[in-house]
């Protein structure tokens, strides 16, 4: 089917989306001729990801537009919108802090990171790979130039106008024109010129060591001290003011990988890296990588890239200067990006490999164990509770070796009751008929922490729904440590220290840690009081006696068994003691 429907394919720019067996889709690209694309990847051979990803297509559509643009637009759309396994992509990429000076009246100096939201709503210095740096920077100049701190007015002075860190705004009437000197020499000093702020402090220390307050002046010292160590800077042989990024990049084995640096006032202020499995040619994903990477950040105004990338493309897309530089200091620069694309990569490269033997592997094992034809998406469900009390369900959701953490799911179980089957089916039943209810992605397999009894249960809540889903329990050995997979079909040893047997115990972890922060969330909520009821021995009228003597549940926890047994008989005590004990040790 896929041939014939090849045949079909017009030589125009688009997008194309991949489809596993069950229609979902695992894939989504952009070709400037989709059908010279398309057939490259059903008429060559492959390896790595890409070999997976041909494995697993089992249709495919496209949409043809009026230009590369338009598609890389399109694309970057259809990503978000679903999200496909096999664009990882920037998935676990990290978006870094920016130093925001805010365009009030009266200014504020922030730490942002989520600068979409701000974008010309204020003035955004970064970014700062660092942190720690950032933050120093930050408190630096809060010290230096009493800017307002609160977010809102208070009605007087705050402790920050009372050490001289803020001229109390909320208060007096302050010169526009000192206001604006301040901004001035932040933004100057935000911008790589250190010297007034040096020579600010150096002037105070030598009135501090006049007035003999050498204590102020080891406290100035100690501040010039930081912007030495904090702020230091790479110099470029760049003397414009310009703000840039440079990329480099580097293939090897199947793994593109990304280094950035970050120019600003001709000053390399940070870096960032990524390795990502190829699934594209690299020209194509590190164009799609460059465009995507400033959803994340501020686009600055000049960014210099290797030959490979479509500079042209990038240009209409982010709307700023995309350049090849072919010489010069430029040119250097792409380069050491790229030998610091290749270094990341050396160094590296033992670890992705192992990393990939104990996740996807693992994963391509217990797919082969259970003789599937697809494993991506696991769901695996954990309940929790003390004495009959606090019914909580979790669910983890692993797709390809992988926790998705975005897609965990809390159940807050409707009875109090202690009934296992009763809270495997009410669970089971509100997850999956939500999935049949909203169409929501439908994993491969299904874990329960349980055997065959708790299966069972799962199994006729998925027959009554009409779903056809693989369904394990897992077996644990006298030590708990997980030995057997449970099928309905017998049992499948795990060999002991195996990549699936410690991808196994990983996911239970995983599910069984989930569950218990969300039961010691619900328990925390002042819910002690009912344990009371659960206690043997306890009725009413103890329990009033208890209240009456010690006020509160917390008390009682907190009571030694002398206290409790001169209001109760000592084998309730004891009970007692032994059911908070508990309470705190889960």
């Amino acid at each position: 089917m896929i041939l014939e429907k090849l045949k079909l394919v017009p030589h125009k720019p688009g997008c194309y989306l991949m489809k596993n067996k069950n229609g979902v889709i695992i894939y989504v690209g952009k070709a400037k001729d989709l059908k010279n694309r398309l057939n490259s990847y059903f008429h060559q051979s492959h390896t790595g990801k890409t070999g997976k990803l041909v494995s697993e297509i089992n249709d495919f559509e496209y949409i043809v537009v009026g230009s590369e643009t338009e598609s890389l637009i399109l694309e970057m759309n259809l990503i978000k919108k679903y999200d496909p396994k096999y664009n990882i992509l920037m998935r676990d990429d990290k978006s870094y802090p920016y130093i925001e000076l805010t365009l009030e009246k009266v200014p504020r100096l922030n730490i942002v990171r989520n600068v979409k939201l701000k974008k010309n709503k204020t003035r955004l210095f970064g970014p700062y790979p660092n942190v720690y740096a950032a933050k120093k920077t930050v408190n630096l100049l809060n010290r230096i130039y009493p800017l307002r701190k609160c977010k809102t007015y208070a009605k007087r002075p705050c402790l920050y106008y009372h050490i001289g860190q803020c001229l109390g705004y909320c208060t007096y009437d302050i010169n526009p024109e000192v206001i604006s000197e301040m901004e001035k020499s932040i933004v100057k000093f935000l911008k790589g010129d250190d010297s007034e702020v040096k020579e600010k402090i150096k002037t105070g220390m030598e009135e501090a060591s006049m007035k003999l307050n050498f204590e102020k002046a080891k406290e100035l010292k100690e501040l010039l001290e930081d912007i030495d160590i904090t702020l230091i800077k790479q110099k470029v042989e760049l003397n414009d003011e310009v703000a840039r990024d440079v990329f480099g990049y580097y293939c090897d084995d199947n793994y593109l990988s990304v280094f950035v640096f970050f120019i600003r006032s001709s000053k390399i202020i940070g870096h960032h890296h990524n390795i990502i499995p190829l699934i594209d040619t690299p020209r194509e994903e590190l164009t799609r990588y460059i465009a995507k990477f400033y959803d994340k950040q501020v686009i600055p105004k000049e960014v210099l890239g290797p030959d490979i990338i479509d500079n042209t493309l990038l240009e209409d897309y982010l709307k700023v200067n995309v350049k090849i530089p072919l010489k010069g200091v430029k040119k250097k620069l792409v380069l050491m990006a790229d030998s610091n694309a290749e270094r990341e990569l050396e160094e590296k490269m033992t670890l992705l490999l192992k990393d990939e033997k104990a996740t996807s592997g693992a994963n391509e094992e217990l797919r082969k164990i259970l003789n599937m034809d697809v494993l991506d998406r696991i769901e695996l469900f954990d309940n929790s509770n003390l004495f009959g009390t606090f019914n909580v369900s979790g669910m983890v959701v692993f797709i390809d070796g992988h926790p998705a953490k975005n897609e965990y799911r809390k159940y807050k179980i409707s009875t109090d009751k202690n009934d296992d089957y009763g809270t495997m089916r009410e669970v089971i039943y509100r997850r999956y008929f939500r999935v049949l209810k909203d169409n929501l992605t439908r994993p491969d397999l299904i874990i329960v922490d349980g055997g065959i009894g708790q299966m069972n249960i799962a199994k006729e809540v998925l027959d009554s729904l009409n779903l056809n889903i693989k369904l394990v329990g897992l077996r644990k050995d006298d030590k708990h440590a997980t030995d057997a997979l449970i099928t309905f079909d017998g049992e499948i040893p795990i060999e002991k220290r195996s990549n699936l047997f410690h991808y196994l115990e990983r996911m239970q972890d995983e599910v069984h840690n989930f569950t218990i922060s969300y039961h010691k969330q619900i328990r925390s909520k002042g819910l002690y009081a009912s344990i009371l009821d659960e206690i043997p021995g306890i009725g009413d009228k103890r329990k009033k006696e208890l209240l009456k003597k010690f006020k509160t549940t917390e008390k009682i926890k907190e009571a030694s068994l002398e206290e409790l047994s001169a209001v109760v008989p000592k084998e309730v005590a004891k009970q007692i003691k032994e059911v908070f004990n508990s309470l705190d040790q889960n």
